[in-house]
C-alpha cells in the first residue's frame, strides 16, 4: 500500500454545553491515498462536518493526530499551520454564505494569492485569476460580478476557484452540491472529477446523499453520532452493506423503475444523546439486531474483509 497522504489516528472533538460534554467526534481514524475520494456520509448531527473542520485545523482537536503528508498538524502553532494552508483547502455547503458579498469575483479569488504571496506582480495575478476561471468554467465577463449577481451553480464554481488558486493537494469538500439544483449538481460533480484527475488532487467528499457519493468516491466511511460505523471501497459497500445502519441508508435510496423495489427499513426508536454517552454502540437503541453485548462496550471498526471494516458484535 502507498503512503497515505493523509492519516487521522483517534481523532476526538468535543464541545463544552451546559448539560455536559458532546462527543461530535469520537475516536474516528482513517487513511486517505494521494489522488482519492474518502466519501464520509450519514444524517444531519453524526459528526461529518465537524471532522472536515477539524481535520483543517478551523476548529482544534481535543486529542488525536492528524498527519499530513507525515507531519502531525494537530500540533502546530498558528504560524507553522499557515504555511499548511495551501496544501489543504475547503469548498463550502453553501456557496452563498462562504464569499464576502461586498467583494468582486476578481477580488475573492485573487485574495489568497496575494495574501501568501503566491504571485507578486499586479499582471501575473490578473492573468492567474482569468486561469482559475477558465479552469471552473466561468466566463471571463463575470470577473467584476459581485455574488448576488450570480447563480448558484457559479457561485460554487467561485468557491472552488478560490480553493485551487492556493494550488493545493488535499480538498474537504463539505456537502458542496446538497444546495444546488440536481442538473448543476452534476455539473460540479464533474468538474470536481476532471480537476481531480487533471491536478491529482486528494478529497474528502462529505455528504448525506448516498447516490452521489457511490458515484464521486473511492471508498466510503459512515458515521453515526461521532463514530465510524462502516468504511469500504465503494462498490463493496453498495454489494455488501454489513452495519444495520448501513444498510437502512442505502435502503432509503430512491430506485427510478416501475415495479419491485428492495424493501425500506424503517429505523424506530430514540436517537442516543452525543452528551456524554456511556460505554456503548452508540446505535443500540434503533437497531433490531440489538443484545446484551452491545451495552458492554462500543466496538471499534474491526475487518470483516479485504478493505472493508465494520463496527457490530453482531457480524
Amino acid at each position: 500500500m502507498s503512503h497515505p497522504i493523509l492519516e487521522v489516528q483517534d481523532l476526538k472533538k468535543y464541545f463544552k454545553t451546559p448539560r455536559g460534554t458532546l462527543h461530535a467526534v469520537d475516536g474516528v481514524s482513517l487513511r486517505i491515498e494521494k489522488g482519492k475520494t474518502l466519501g464520509i456520509v450519514g444524517e444531519s448531527g453524526c459528526g461529518k462536518s465537524t471532522i472536515g473542520r477539524v481535520i483543517l485545523r478551523l476548529l482544534e482537536p481535543t486529542s488525536g493526530q492528524i498527519l499530513f503528508n507525515g507531519t502531525d498538524i494537530a500540533r502546530l502553532k498558528k504560524a507553522q499551520m499557515r504555511g499548511m494552508r495551501k496544501e489543504m483547502q475547503m469548498i463550502f455547503q453553501d456557496p452563498f454564505s462562504s464569499l464576502d458579498p461586498r467583494k468582486t469575483i476578481n477580488h475573492i479569488i485573487r485574495e489568497p494569492i496575494v495574501e501568501y504571496g503566491i504571485i507578486k506582480d499586479k499582471k501575473q495575478i490578473e492573468k492567474r485569476v482569468l486561469e482559475l476561471m477558465e479552469t471552473v468554467g466561468l466566463a471571463e465577463r463575470l470577473i467584476n460580478t459581485y455574488p448576488h449577481e450570480l447563480d448558484g451553480g457559479r457561485r460554487q464554481r467561485v468557491g472552488i476557484a478560490r480553493a485551487l488558486a492556493m494550488e493545493p493537494k488535499f480538498i474537504v469538500c463539505d456537502e458542496p452540491v446538497s444546495a444546488l439544483d440536481v442538473s448543476i449538481q452534476a455539473q460540479i460533480l464533474n468538474l470536481l472529477k476532471k480537476l481531480q484527475r487533471e491536478m491529482g488532487l486528494t478529497y474528502i467528499f462529505i455528504t448525506h446523499d448516498l447516490s452521489v457519493v457511490n458515484y464521486f468516491a473511492d471508498e466510503i466511511a459512515v458515521m453515526y453520532l461521532g463514530k465510524l460505523v462502516e468504511k469500504a471501497p465503494s462498490e463493496e459497500l453498495f454489494a455488501n452493506p454489513s452495519h444495520p445502519y448501513t444498510k437502512a441508508l442505502l435502503s432509503a435510496i430512491p430506485v427510478p423503475e416501475i415495479g419491485q423495489r428492495p424493501e425500506r427499513i424503517l429505523l424506530k426508536g430514540e436517537i442516543s444523546s452525543p452528551i456524554d454517552p456511556p460505554d456503548q454502540c452508540r446505535f443500540m437503541k434503533r437497531c433490531a439486531r440489538a443484545e446484551e453485548s452491545c451495552k458492554r462496550e462500543c466496538l471499534g471498526l474491526r475487518e470483516i474483509g479485504e478493505g472493508h471494516f465494520v463496527a457490530c458484535w453482531k457480524i
